[in-house]
C-alpha cells in the first residue's frame, strides 16, 4: 500500500500484476477508465463504488497511462488531506 498523509492512494496487488487507484473525484471518471480498457481495468472490491479502480499494469495498459492514474490517484487524495497533513510542495 502507498500512502500520502496517512491516507492510501495506491494498493498494490499481493499476486503481483495489479494496482487499486482512485480515479478522481466521482465514480463516473473511473467508469471511463473502465470503458477505455475493458478487462485491464476494473472495478476494485468493495471501494469501487468510490471511485477505485483496480489496473493490470502487466497487460494492455500502456505505461504512460498506468502512471497518470497512479499520479491521478496521488493528487485526489492529497486534494482531500486538511492543510496540516499535506506533502511540502
Amino acid at each position: 500500500m502507498a500512502k500520502v498523509g496517512g491516507k492510501a492512494f495506491a494498493f498494490i496487488g499481493l499476486a503481483g500484476g495489479t494496482v487499486g487507484v482512485k480515479c478522481g473525484r466521482d465514480a463516473a471518471e473511473a467508469a471511463e477508465w473502465r470503458e477505455r480498457h475493458p478487462g485491464a481495468i476494473t472495478s476494485s472490491s468493495y471501494v469501487g463504488r468510490y471511485g477505485w479502480n483496480s489496473v493490470d499494469w502487466t497487460g494492455p495498459v500502456p505505461d504512460d497511462e498506468v502512471r497518470e492514474l497512479v499520479d491521478g490517484s496521488y493528487d485526489a487524495i492529497v486534494a482531500r488531506l486538511p492543510r496540516s497533513r499535506r506533502p511540502a510542495g
